[in-house]
């Protein structure tokens, strides 16, 4: 009886043991569903979204839409999502909900019978489909296709073309202007066009020509609208001859029914995400004013289509209008914007009011209720994935959608902070703290510290599947996030202050951020590392030649000789915007900043890892840094990924390289 005794309290503690939550795995974060943008129904009771799944062992990702009601309740899921079923847009009656597939291959419109609960292929385009909307009166859709422009929207001629480009002799190609390559992928001849597919007779090409429309995007967001009386599209082009010289965009507007485009804007920046009010007698839009400058502000702008005349809206707003909703009433709207770590939400008047109404975590996609009294967006925070909320004008926040509360159940999380120091100037800067699970303050801890890409970005209060902090946080470790100079959310000075001195104020910030980061009773300053990508690479790389603070280094796709950078990336306008011309006029800026002319300092423990399809930082400035690793004696290892860009995506691939980098870093800084 004792033994029996004894064996079942060992199995309630075992149990126990078992119940208790637990710091988070790659596999964790790998099976947690991937909840996108809320879409509204017509009559404010259902939210339309798509969801993802990775499936590591067969090394990809699905997903299919779901419906939630809006008051909240338990979802149901519409498609089969057996491979890609994305983007849901409901038709105007709400009686019928368009979506994106690659079920047969290619990505085509799919039409979901809300009632019957059956699907059927709409489109059949050559090029694919993407970026829905519905005709106001229901009557089509409008959608985005890569065409040849010769063709426009002719099937039969698009698929000769394609086909005879497939079976040509040599895939050699014969270039005579630049950009002609963009992120991982070669621009072929096509071009992206605006497509009106009606459900009952003929596409047409809305956007012809030899151009793309909607153009490369720099700034996220729609591209496009229609007015509510679904007579005129507007959109976004760049009709300036050299793409990779140019962020310039201008917004047109022309009759669905056919007719001449008319050019609306002529900033000589980029003007994009335009967003006609309900009641058809305004456009919104976000723009820049300075050509050549990505991270220029992003301002609210107002085109009053009845005169024509064009305004900016909150000129002393200090932050970038990220997106655009309407209120019903057409006489307000609502905006997200970063600030200070964080996503906040802004209701903004025709005469430029900004009132502050959410501000938690990291909202986005906002939809607006018929009523105007409740907003939904999908949020997520450092210690949560994304979810889709309603929020009320009287304050009350609602979680509508629940795929990964049974995972997070079994996870402890670390806590974060919002923690702040003195960088160079006395200027104050944010950052991001996160502690391991099971914090025991009596304790020393190996730290690692994130820095963010852009440069032009920043650490939000939001959740990643790459740079994850609870990822690092989990295996035992102390992450400090910084904002430092470069941050967007803390003015466009402070945005700006970063551009022709990447490795001065900025660096100041995060080594001054790094000795108020040691000095913590728990952190060991004798066991503290550093990663990074794009610009945070290269920062790493920069710390390799001026500190031997950090006892490891992680360079992921890092800027390191910034003269052949600026010689084999597509889009030139960046690096010659951030040093002030090319290395070959003005040579004196990437000679003082490129991390490669401080090699002879190199001694950090250092992980490389890239993309061979990384067009944006080309895959030789790794070859080039882990080269130098090597010839000086520096320990180091490369992770390369043949078939990666910029990013890691590939389920697979992005376990690898979650693991090696978690070794690269258990190997140096742990006892």
């Amino acid at each position: 009886m004792r033994r029996l005794l004894i064996s079942f309290t060992a199995v309630l503690a075992a149990a126990a043991a078992l119940a208790q939550p637990r710091p988070m795995t790659f596999e964790d974060m790998a099976a947690m569903r991937r909840i996108g943008a809320p879409h509204l129904s017509p009559d404010g009771k259902w939210i339309a979204y798509d969801a993802s799944t990775i499936d590591l062992v067969a090394n990809v990702r699905r997903s299919a839409i779901y419906l939630v009601p809006a008051a909240g309740g338990a979802p149901r899921q519409l498609t089969e999502g057996k491979r890609q079923d994305d983007s849901p847009a409901w038709s105007p009656d709400g009686k019928t909900i368009a979506y994106v597939s690659n079920a047969d291959g290619s990505r085509q419109v799919y039409l979901h019978d809300v009632a019957a609960g059956t699907s059927r292929r709409l489109t059949d385009l050559a090029g694919g489909a993407g970026s829905l909307k519905w005709m106001p009166d229901g009557s089509g859709i409008v959608l985005v296709s890569d065409v040849y422009p010769e063709c426009g929207v002719d099937p039969a001629c698009n698929r000769e073309r394609a086909s005879a480009a497939e079976k040509a002799p040599t895939r050699a190609r014969v270039i005579d202007s630049l950009l002609y390559r963009h992120w991982s992928s070669w621009v072929e001849p096509t071009r992206a066009h605006i497509i009106h597919w009606p459900l009952r007779g003929t596409p047409r090409d809305l956007t012809p020509g030899a151009f793309n429309a909607p153009p490369f995007s720099i700034g996220g967001g729609d591209e496009f609208d229609i007015s509510p009386d679904g007579r005129e599209l507007v959109y976004a082009q760049n009709t300036d001859k050299d793409g990779a010289l140019s962020t310039n965009s201008d917004l047109f507007l022309v009759p669905i029914a056919g007719g001449e485009a008319k050019r609306i804007t002529t900033r000589t920046g980029a003007d994009t995400s335009p967003q006609y009010s309900r009641d058809g007698r305004w456009i919104a839009w976000r723009s820049q004013s300075r050509q050549g400058f990505e991270s220029d502000m992003w301002e609210l702008w107002l085109y009053a289509r009845a005169s024509g005349a064009s305004r900016r809206i909150g000129s002393s707003f200090p932050n970038w209008v990220e997106s655009i909703a309407w209120a019903p009433d057409s006489r307000t709207m609502f905006v997200t914007a970063p600030e200070r770590g964080r996503e906040a939400v802004y209701e903004v008047t025709l005469d430029g009011q900004f009132r502050r109404v959410f501000f938690d975590g990291t909202p986005s996609s906002i939809e607006v209720a018929p009523d105007g009294q409740t907003i939904y967006f999908a949020r997520s925070t450092m210690s949560r994935p994304s979810d889709i909320y309603s929020f009320t004008r009287k304050g009350r926040l609602t979680k509508l959608t629940s795929e990964n509360d049974a995972t997070l159940s079994r996870i402890e999380m670390g806590a974060r902070e919002d923690v702040s120091w003195k960088g160079a100037d006395g200027a104050e800067i944010q950052g991001w703290l996160v502690r391991p699970p099971r914090f025991d303050a009596s304790k020393k801890y190996p730290a690692i510290v994130l820095i963010h890409g852009g440069p032009q970005g920043a650490w939000n209060d939001a959740w990643s599947y790459r740079w994850n902090p609870q990822f690092f946080a989990a295996r035992g470790y102390v992450v400090l996030m910084p904002n430092p100079r470069g941050s967007s959310g803390f003015g466009q000075r402070f945005v700006e202050e970063i551009s022709r001195d990447w490795g001065g104020k900025v660096y100041t910030d995060l080594m001054n951020g790094v000795d108020w980061f040691s000095a913590l009773p728990y952190v060991d300053a004798t066991r503290i590392g550093a990663a990074g990508a794009s610009y945070g690479g290269y920062m790493v790389n920069w710390i390799l030649g001026h500190t031997d603070r950090f006892k490891a280094l992680v360079s992921h796709a890092g800027v390191y000789n910034l003269e052949s950078m600026w010689g084999v990336t597509e889009e030139l306008w960046f690096p010659e915007w951030e040093f002030g011309g090319n290395p070959v006029d003005n040579p004196e800026l990437y000679e003082k900043w490129s991390p490669h002319r401080y090699a002879k300092n190199f001694r950090t423990p250092t992980l490389v890892t890239h993309g061979e399809l990384d067009f944006r930082v080309p895959i030789g400035e790794a070859f080039q840094l882990f080269t130098t690793l090597q010839r000086r004696g520096v320990p180091s290892r490369f992770l390369y990924f043949p078939d990666e860009g910029h990013w890691v995506l590939k389920p697979q691939n992005s376990k690898l390289w979650h693991q090696t980098v978690g070794e690269w870093f258990d190997r140096w800084l742990k006892p």
